[in-house]
């Protein structure tokens, strides 16, 4: 199928074929034809299948024949975070550049007054994080009651993250009347409560098994100690043809160092994490898309959802608590088809949450060795192809890296646990 073959105006396809795009991914093939017959959608994919394209694509046609009202926007998409806000406002410039649409993005962190004389011009899209839309409400410098269009993007993480009532306050005041289209990764119970509440009879589309890794990740476990942790990672730098990637760590507080120490040793690395001020991250992260910084060292504010096309690798540098989140964090990687590579160095005290990643991706991941002997000049063991069962003692740590095999599990998906103290209160803004 192509996307003639998906009812689109020429418009929005010569948008498309102006990307490179020819053949709609499952999500896209399966969504835009029910919602441009206005159908209310559940969507169950995970990110990197473009889900994104799959809701701004149908709505730029369903909103290209009106015009908006001062203050009165004419749909809604809400987003867990400002990255995926702003990611889902690139979306509609890129798609709906040959349209006349007007939007807003409200976030946190921009100037409220800015945003306020958008909404003074009136918008056709809204796109917002559903703390900064509410306090916009409450001032009375919108208005939701003629809102056709409801996207609630990454359902689960909107769980997690604590805005389930907000979103049902900011539904309670748009129209019964509208089309409704949900999107998450996985379908827990309070969101399946959700679809119930605020869909009529929708399309239930899935795209993937919930809660497994892409089949384009190749897998490696590397065990080592606290201590070592920094000379295992230069090592798999140093063997690894690293094009750009993203360092996941669990505590901001460590993510500065790590990203002053890789630069110290000749990386291009840059650190990102919750509080840092919305404009620094937007510059970091557009030095990282365009290749200024090959190493995004960050916390799990990052794990989701935002889009940076053909990211060669994913380091685990911490283990992740929840096995979720892994999950979330490799798939930066393998995205569109393409191949990627994640690494995870782990310590004695993370047996257990190696066991609960293991249970959920349902297979082991084989681990590799690297003699760390010396720090700027690691070598591979002779054995290091070996494939090996992993001790499972936390008194018996290998305190000298690895053991290897790569692992392709079969599947794909993510799931959202919390961000813990990623999230401070200004990203619900």
């Amino acid at each position: 199928m192509s996307f003639e073959d998906l009812g689109l105006s020429p418009e929005t396809l010569r948008a498309i074929s102006e990307r490179g795009y020819t053949t709609p991914t499952p999500i896209q093939e399966k969504a835009i034809p029910s919602i441009l017959m206005t159908r209310d959608v559940v969507g169950l994919a995970q990110t990197g299948t473009g889900k994104t394209a799959s809701f701004t694509l149908p709505m730029i046609e369903a909103l290209s024949g009106g015009r908006a009202r001062m203050r009165m926007p004419r749909s809604l998409v809400l987003e867990p975070t400002r990255e995926l806000a702003a990611q889902v406002a690139e979306n509609f410039d890129i798609y709906g550049k040959y349209h006349k649409l007007s939007k807003a993005l409200l976030v946190g962190g921009e100037s409220m007054a800015d945003q306020t004389k958008l909404l003074d011009k009136g918008v056709d899209v809204l796109i917002a994080t559903p703390g900064r839309l509410i306090d916009l409400f409450e001032r009375g410098a919108i208005l939701l009651n003629d809102i056709r269009i409801l996207v609630i993007d990454e359902a689960d993480r909107m769980l997690d993250m604590g805005f389930i009532p907000d979103i049902e306050k900011i539904v309670s005041l748009i129209p019964p009347t509208r089309q409704t289209l949900l999107f998450s990764a996985t379908m827990p119970p309070e969101i399946k409560r959700l679809t119930s509440k605020f869909l009529s009879n929708p399309k239930e589309i899935s795209v993937a098994p919930p809660a497994s890794p892409a089949q384009t990740v190749s897998q490696y476990l590397v065990h080592t100690t606290d201590r070592q942790k920094r000379d295992v990672l230069m090592g798999i730098l140093q063997r690894e043809d690293v094009k750009n990637a993203f360092v996941f760590l669990n505590r901001k507080r460590d993510i500065g160092p790590l990203a002053e120490f890789l630069t110290r040793r000749g990386h291009k690395a840059s650190p990102m994490h919750g509080d840092m001020p919305q404009t620094k991250r937007n510059e970091v992260l557009k030095a990282f898309k365009d290749d200024d910084v090959k190493l995004l060292v960050c916390s799990d504010v990052a794990a989701r959802g935002l889009d940076v096309q053909g990211v060669s690798h994913v380091f685990n540098y911490d283990v992740p608590f929840s096995a979720d989140d892994y999950v979330h964090r490799i798939g930066r990687t393998g995205r569109a088809g393409m191949t990627g590579r994640a690494w995870m160095i782990a310590t004695p005290d993370d047996e257990k949450y190696l066991q609960a990643i293991e249970k959920l991706i349902g297979k082991p991941i084989p681990t590799e060795k690297i003699d760390t002997a010396r720090r700027d000049s690691p070598t591979v063991s002779s054995n290091s192809h070996r494939s090996e069962t992993r001790h499972r003692e936390p008194s018996s740590p290998r305190a000298d890296g690895v053991k290897r095999r790569p692992v392709r599990p079969d599947g794909d998906s993510s799931s959202a646990s919390g961000f813990g103290d990623d999230v401070p209160d200004f990203l619900k803004r």
